[in-house]
C-alpha cells in the first residue's frame, strides 16, 4: 500500500508526446506517475501538495549522445546533466567505451582512453563487469549504455590497421554479444577515429549483424568532404545488417559544405520512405569538441600511445606529417583545413597549459609555427588534450534541429578533467529550450521537449519513461520557460544554467532551486528490462 502521495500542481504539463500543453496536476507515488488530474481535485489527507506555480512540467530529458561512462567512478557528483534536467544519459557513443577490455591489450585501451576519460579504476573485463561496479558506486542519472566498436577492436587486436584474424573477429563478435546479453542498447562507431578509421564498411556490418536488439549509432567517417558518402555508408550498413540506425550529432563542418545538410536529410527521408529506420541526433551548437589528436592523419596512431609519440618527435615522420596535413589525405577528416588554426581552441589539457587559447595563440606563444606547436603540445601533454573546433554554420544547424526525427543529444566529452569544456556539457538542454524556443523560434515548447523525452524513449525502447502518462516512471523537470537559457560560454570555466527549478527521479526530487541535493538515484537501466 502507497504510504502517500506527492502532487505537483499548477502546472502547464508538457507531456513528451509532442502534444499540446495542458494545466493540471501529476500525482506520484512509489516511483511512478498514479494520475494525472485537473486543477482543484480533492487531494487525500496524505498528500505532499507542492505548487509549482505555473511553470512547465514535462518528463526528465533524455541525453541521447553522452561521453559520461566513467561518471560514477569520479571522487565526486557529476552534476553537469541532473542540474539541466536530464534524468538519462545514452552512454558509449562514438565507438569509445571503456568496456568490455582484455589482459592483452589492457595498457594499450587504458592509454587510448585516457586522451579523453580521467583514469577510471574497475574490476573484471566486461561489460557487464563495468557497469555492475558503476551502480555499485552510485549512478547520478539512469544510463542506458551503448558499446563502443573501437573499444571492441582494441581489445581484440590492438590499434592495428589490418583486417581481423577469424579469431579476432570471434573475439569481437563474442564480446558485443555478451555485452547485448547484459542489457546494452546497441553498438556505435566513431569511424573518423582509430581503430574506426581502420575499419572497412564489410567488417562493420558483420559486427552489426551479431545485433538481436538495440540500434546502430554512428559517428560518420566525414562530416565535411565525404559528408553525403558516409551517411550512404551508414545507411548501407543498416540496411545490410537490418538495424536501425541514428546518425550521431549531424552537421555540415568547413564552409565549403555549409548546405549539405539539404542533402544528407533528404537521403534520410528516401531511406526512411523505402521501410528503414532512421534518426538523428544534434546538439545546439555551431562549434564541436574533440581530442586535439584528431588533426592528425590516422596513420600516425597505429600501434598506440607510444608508437605516436615516437612519431610526433621523429624529425623525418614529422616532416611527413606536416605534408599530410597541409595536402590532405582521401578520406581523412582534416580539422585543421575545416577550421583553420585560429578555429581550433585548446579547452583541457593534462596540465592546464593553454586552455582558452587557439591554436594560433598557441603557437604564437611558444614561436612556433602551428603545425610545430600541434607536435609540441601533444607530446607535452602526453596526447590528453581537448579541443573546441569552429567549423558549423547556423543554417545547417537549425535544419537539422527542425528535422522531425531529430533528437537532443549535448555530446559532452567525459567529466572529470576539469579545464574549459565545450559548454553543451553543461547547457545543451536549456540552450534548446532558451533560444530555439523562445529567443530563435524555430520549434514549438512541445515539439522541442518531444525531440528531448517521447522520441528518444522510443528510439532506444526505454520502457515507461519519456512521458507523463499514468503507470510510467516519475522522471519529471519543472523549469520556466521565460528564464531557462544555458549561461555558458565557449572558452570560459564550467557554468550551470538558468531556469531549471526542480527534477524528480522516480518519484524522488533530486534537484531543489537549480541545486543538487546529494542522494545520487540513478540506475542502469538495460534494454528488453523493465526500465
Amino acid at each position: 500500500m502507497t504510504d502517500s502521495v506527492t502532487i505537483l500542481t499548477d502546472a502547464l504539463i508538457v507531456d513528451g508526446s509532442g502534444c499540446d500543453a495542458f494545466l493540471g496536476e501529476v500525482w506520484m507515488a512509489d516511483g511512478s506517475i498514479t494520475r494525472i488530474s485537473a486543477i482543484g481535485e480533492t487531494h487525500p489527507s496524505n498528500a505532499v501538495v507542492v505548487d509549482v506555480g505555473g511553470r512547465v512540467l514535462a518528463p526528465g530529458f533524455i541525453d541521447v549522445h553522452s561521453h559520461a561512462d566513467n561518471a560514477a567512478f569520479l571522487g565526486h557528483h557529476d552534476t553537469s546533466k541532473i542540474l539541466q534536467g536530464v534524468t538519462t544519459e545514452v552512454t558509449g557513443n562514438c565507438g569509445m567505451t571503456l568496456a568490455p577490455r582484455s589482459d592483452l591489450y589492457r595498457d594499450e585501451l587504458a592509454a587510448y582512453a585516457g586522451r579523453l576519460f580521467p583514469a577510471t579504476v574497475w574490476s573484471g573485463e566486461s561489460f557487464r563487469d563495468f557497469w555492475q561496479s558503476a551502480e555499485t558506486r552510485g549512478l547520478v542519472t539512469h544510463v542506458a549504455p551503448l558499446v563502443g566498436q573501437g573499444t571492441l577492436r582494441i581489445m581484440a587486436m590492438g590499434l592495428e590497421d589490418r583486417t581481423p584474424t577469424d579469431r579476432e573477429r570471434q573475439r569481437m563478435h563474442q564480446a558485443l554479444r555478451a555485452a547485448m546479453d547484459a542489457g546494452a542498447f546497441g553498438l556505435s562507431t566513431g569511424l573518423i577515429y582509430p581503430p574506426g578509421t581502420f575499419t572497412p564498411t564489410e567488417e562493420i556490418i558483420d559486427l552489426c549483424r551479431q545485433l538481436e536488439h538495440g540500434l546502430y549509432a554512428s559517428h560518420l567517417r566525414g562530416e565535411s568532404l565525404l559528408l553525403e558518402e558516409s551517411v550512404a555508408e551508414a545507411l548501407e550498413i543498416g540496411r545490410e545488417a537490418n538495424v536501425a540506425v541514428q546518425l550521431s550529432h549531424h552537421k555540415a563542418a568547413g564552409s565549403q559544405n555549409w548546405g549539405k545538410t539539404v542533402k544528407t536529410l533528404a537521403a534520410v527521408d528516401r531511406a526512411r520512405a523505402a521501410g528503414q529506420a532512421v534518426r538523428l541526433d544534434v546538439y545546439p551548437y555551431t562549434a564541436s569538441s574533440t581530442m586535439l589528436t584528431a588533426c592528425l592523419p590516422s596513420w600516425t596512431e597505429v600501434g598506440g600511445h607510444d608508437a605516436t609519440i615516437r612519431r610526433l618527435t621523429d624529425p623525418s615522420t614529422q616532416r611527413q606529417i606536416r605534408r599530410d596535413i597541409e595536402e590532405g589525405l582521401p578520406g581523412w577528416e582534416n580539422h585543421l583545413e575545416s577550421a583553420g588554426v585560429d578555429g581550433i581552441l585548446l579547452c583541457t589539457t593534462a596540465d592546464h597549459e593553454y586552455e582558452g587559447q587557439t591554436l594560433a595563440e598557441a603557437a604564437k606563444c611558444l614561436d612556433m609555427d602551428p603545425v610545430s606547436a600541434l607536435f609540441h603540445i601533444l607530446v607535452q601533454e602526453d596526447l590528453r588534450v581537448s579541443m573546441i573546433v569552429f567549423s558549423m554554420d547556423d543554417q545547417d544547424l537549425e535544419r537539422v534541429l527542425r528535422y522531425p526525427w531529430t533528437m537532443i543529444g549535448s555530446d559532452g566529452l567525459p567529466p572529470g578533467s576539469g579545464g574549459r569544456p565545450h559548454p553543451r556539457l553543461f547547457g545543451t538542454f536549456p540552450r534548446v529550450l532558451g533560444r530555439y524556443v523562445r529567443e530563435v523560434p524555430i520549434l514549438g515548447l512541445e515539439q522541442a521537449v518531444y525531440k528531448m523525452t517521447g522520441l528518444p524513449a522510443d528510439t532506444f525502447g526505454l520502457q515507461k519513461r519519456g512521458l507523463i502518462r499514468e503507470g510510467y516512471r516519475a522522471d519529471l523537470v519543472v523549469f520556466s520557460a521565460d528564464t531557462i537559457a544555458d549561461t555558458g560560454t565557449y572558452g570560459g570555466l564550467p557554468s550551470s544554467p538558468s531556469g531549471i527549478y526542480q527534477v524528480y527521479q522516480e518519484g524522488h526530487l533530486v534537484v531543489d532551486g537549480g541545486q543538487y541535493l546529494g542522494t545520487p538515484r540513478g540506475r542502469w537501466l538495460k534494454h528488453h528490462v523493465e526500465t
